[in-house]
């Protein structure tokens, strides 16, 4: 046990302290906390990515963020064009075309996800407000506007 003590002590003594294991977590939180609210409503609907990938999604990309930050590397700016460019590869993989060339799917969940990443940019970044407002309007866009479409012609999907 002693041993675990002094390697908890030196990591957080190198890191800057008890103060930036706060400031990390409770922004990892954040993300985690506003992408299971994105994640909870494709859950809910029986969508593949759902509450757990949504949470996943929105954590990682703000400790890709985060740690950068905290570690005093200056260029930020490079690390979230891979998370775009990587989370877009991500999102690709989750659209299927269907037997007719109109009938696509997937197109909300890879947007979903992408919503979902950029969320937990900005809470690595320590925009709070920024994430919060922006998963408020995400989740009423995927819960709301849906109620606006017209319903899919099952003839379609034959």
């Amino acid at each position: 046990m002693e041993a675990v003590q002094d390697v908890l002590h030196r990591a957080f003594a190198e890191s800057g302290g008890l103060a930036e294991a706060g400031s990390v977590a409770a922004r990892l939180l954040l993300a985690a906390l506003l992408g299971g609210l994105l994640g909870y409503d494709r859950e809910r609907k029986g969508k593949s990515a759902g509450l757990r990938t949504h949470m996943l999604v929105a954590m990682g990309s703000a400790l890709f963020v985060v740690a950068p930050s905290f570690a005093g590397l200056s260029d930020v700016g490079r690390v979230i064009q891979g998370i775009i460019t990587g989370i877009g590869f991500l999102g690709a993989g989750t659209i299927i075309k269907q037997h007719s060339q109109e009938h696509v799917v997937g197109l909300t969940t890879a947007a979903g996800v992408w919503m979902t990443a950029a969320i937990g940019v900005a809470c690595g970044l320590g925009q709070g407000w920024t994430a919060i407002v922006s998963a408020l309007l995400a989740f009423v866009v995927l819960a709301a506007v849906q109620r606006l479409e017209p319903p899919e012609d099952d003839s379609a999907q034959r």
